[in-house]
């Protein structure tokens, strides 16, 4: 990948989170991230990936309702980006957040004792891990700022 598909893939994913949080007014679009977008070589195709949160049953009309709004998400891209041609925008759901939680879960239940077989089936939706936070540093007392240097006065001619 060289560093103008990149900059480009960057830019892409913040437009089209933008486009998606203001202008698409679908209330079937539930709580949505563009995680990553990945363009060709040749910028006709680019894959937007999507991390969805909620049951597999919200997801699948989230992602429909997406599918739905990516030529509008296209037509918007055109008028926001400078780019010869704007890639066609294809959708990839993002399931790293909840494999994510749920090594995470499994680690807790391991390092608890507890037996991993009870634990949920992966398709489930699963909640954030509460990890132990770490202890906020002390505080130091604000040192007082040196008050700059005024100028000296200026004089009149001495007499």
């Amino acid at each position: 990948m060289t560093a103008r598909t990149e900059k480009i893939d960057q830019l892409l994913r913040q437009e089209i989170g933008a486009i998606l949080t203001r202008d698409v007014q679908d209330p079937r679009i539930g709580f949505v991230t563009v995680t990553d977008v990945e363009t060709a070589p040749d910028l006709s195709v680019a894959r937007v990936w999507v991390s969805v949160i909620g049951q597999p049953a919200e997801k699948e009309v989230t992602r429909r309702a997406l599918e739905h709004a990516m030529p509008f998400v296209r037509r918007e891209l055109g008028a926001r980006v400078r780019l010869r041609r704007i890639p066609e925008l294809q959708l990839r759901l993002d399931d790293t957040v909840q494999r994510g939680t749920r090594v995470m879960q499994l680690l807790a239940e391991l390092e608890a004792g507890g037996d991993i077989a009870d634990a949920p089936p992966p398709e489930e939706s699963l909640p954030t891990p509460i990890g132990q936070v770490p202890p906020m540093p002390e505080a130091r007392s604000p040192r007082r700022r040196k008050e700059p240097r005024r100028a000296p006065r200026e004089r009149g001619p001495r007499r």
